[in-house]
């Protein structure tokens, strides 16, 4: 008696594998972009919280320590925005300013809405670090949504003028 395999049993091992990757494959796909876009948003609130910590720190910037640090967006740069040091102390990014990183989005992720206006800054200004977004320091929350390019999936980070950053 023989101990391999017929023919007709490789090809059923083969159709039944060929079908259950056919299954798989289209979800594994959609989970590896909503992975990338929860990626994205981890990375945006970790960056703003890392921009609160050098404006605690008192980092110097060219051998100068600056009012603030904060975070500039603007719907026109949808797939990246720049971290920079407030050197004039009017709590948004101007020419006066020293950008000190340009930051970009995980491919196909967009930020695709952003509130309370279409371009803002988020500005800590130490000690406290005081919370500066769209040049006011009180009763303003920034929402800063980004999603999957050609899709509905998103996700939301909020900061408020305390200071605390959380995602949706």
């Amino acid at each position: 008696m023989s101990k391999a395999f017929t023919l007709i049993e490789l090809l059923a091992v083969t159709a039944i594998i060929t079908l259950l990757s056919a299954i798989v494959m289209p979800s594994y796909r959609d989970s590896n972009k909503h992975l990338a876009l929860q990626r994205s948003a981890s990375k945006l609130a970790q960056d703003l919280r890392r921009t609160q910590e050098m404006a605690m720190s008192a980092k110097e910037v060219s051998e100068v320590i600056p009012y603030g640090f904060g975070i500039d967006f603007k719907n026109s740069w949808p797939d990246y925005y720049i971290l920079f040091a407030d050197l004039n102390n009017n709590h948004h990014r101007d020419a006066a300013d020293q950008d000190m990183e340009t930051i970009k989005l995980e491919s196909k992720i967009k930020i695709s809405n952003l509130s309370p206006v279409s371009f803002f800054s988020v500005v800590f200004a130490p000690p406290d670090p005081i919370t500066w977004i769209n040049d006011s320091s009180s009763g303003v929350e920034a929402q800063i949504t980004l999603n999957i390019d050609g899709s509905t999936d998103n996700q939301t980070i909020f900061v408020n003028n305390a200071g605390l950053i959380s995602t949706d």
